[in-house]
């Protein structure tokens, strides 16, 4: 499935994303990424030398418990000559309710924590946190998991991250039938975490938008086998593999449809006179057309189709008319064009109705001042507002 993902990326594309074919400790390290941390890292590492070396070791060994090995593992990627500032970041992870265990695994994830300075870059974040409403022990293990939301911006950012991180530990917590999959599946909990991440950010979501977050909460949702027969299911009613994951980075929710709902609302639109060919350009346009139900996608054609004398091209190519409610907006709306239309005061008398984005493309105070309110007679201005608000039954 990952291949078919990455399938139709430019070289160019699959570059700018390279740094994150890495260990999971440096993945958005790269201070220009939108979830990179406000302070960098780079800044404050100092260069590699056998006196830092040996006692980053020791520091390690002696403070955390860590194998010696690992240890010196750890010190090629971070390395420091005293322990205060070291000493500042344990304390207050100590402070939060951190377990020794897991400052231990933190650090051996995200080693480069202990190069920040521990009140101005990791404290907010921590305390943010905090601050919205995750509990002390939640909070802990949320970050011993995922160590690396410490290396996002405070804000938005790492709020949309943790998010994202409690609903699926809260989900591995919930669903045995997971935990049963996870025998077969050879990646499971942080791990298929991280490789979920990694096809959101090489499939171009921007890690700073809700989006990002129903993206990566999709893919870590389904297994291999779940999305590949959905892919399957797309491409059997006239989607490309290209254009299915267009779609997808348009709409994640997309994928969470059954393979049944897909079948069907193509074989409603089918019936209402649009083509295969039009159903993947009604669908690319407006995805959400898939999940509306087929009594809802009737009504809403045949009205606007054989009373409202639209043509059905018009709804294809504009099928975000399909999002509508009919009682607030398709109806009132539809009924005051029709009242115009019947005493030709539309487009130089002719009695058919405008594009339908010009209808409905627009707040209801720009629909009336475009139909209604203009008008100079102020009998017919009373009537229509009638219609609008509902006084004419549809």
């Amino acid at each position: 499935m990952y291949s078919l993902i990455l399938r139709g990326r430019s070289l160019v594309q699959l570059q700018k994303w390279r740094s994150f074919n890495v260990p999971s400790v440096t993945l958005f390290q790269n201070a220009s990424t939108p979830f990179s941390s406000a302070s960098s890292v780079s800044d404050v590492i100092p260069r590699d030398g056998r006196k830092g070396n040996n006692f980053t070791v020791s520091y390690l060994v002696g403070s955390l418990g860590l194998p010696t090995k690992l240890a010196e593992s750890i010190s090629r990627r971070v390395s420091f000559e005293d322990k205060r500032n070291p000493e500042s970041v344990l304390s207050l992870f100590r402070r939060h309710g951190f377990t020794d265990s897991q400052i231990s695994t933190i650090i051996t994830d995200n080693p480069r924590l202990l190069l920040l300075d521990a009140e101005k870059s990791l404290a907010p974040k921590l305390n943010s946190l905090r601050s919205r409403g995750a509990s002390a022990s939640e909070l802990t293990e949320i970050v011993s998991k995922v160590p690396k939301i410490l290396d996002k911006r405070e804000g938005r950012s790492i709020n949309l991250y943790y998010d994202v991180v409690k609903d699926i530990v809260e989900a591995d917590k919930s669903s045995k039938e997971y935990e049963m999959s996870c025998i077969d599946e050879p990646i499971c909990g942080k791990q298929r975490f991280e490789v979920s991440l990694k096809k959101v950010i090489e499939m171009g979501f921007d890690p700073t938008t809700s989006k990002f977050v129903s993206a990566l909460r999709m893919l870590y949702q389904m297994s291999e086998k779940t999305i590949e027969e959905k892919v399957a299911v797309y491409k059997s009613v006239g989607f490309t593999v290209e254009t299915i994951w267009e779609m997808f980075r348009k709409y994640p929710f997309s994928l969470a449809y059954s393979e049944k709902k897909i079948i069907s609302t193509f074989e409603t639109f089918l019936g209402l006179g649009v083509t295969r060919d039009e159903f993947t350009v009604m669908v690319m346009s407006s995805p959400q057309c898939i999940g509306f139900s087929a009594e809802a996608l009737k009504r809403k054609t045949e009205f606007l189709v054989e009373k409202m004398n639209w043509p059905l091209k018009a709804l294809v190519l504009r099928p975000q008319v399909y999002n509508y409610s009919m009682e607030k907006t398709i109806v009132p709306r539809s009924n005051v064009i029709g009242a115009l239309m019947s005493r030709r005061l539309l487009r130089d008398g002719v009695r058919e109705p405008p594009p339908l984005p010009s209808v409905f493309a627009c707040t209801d105070k720009a629909f009336l001042n475009r139909y209604v309110l203009k008008l100079d007679d102020k009998e017919l201005v009373a009537e229509l507002m009638a219609i609008f608000t509902g006084d004419c039954v549809s």
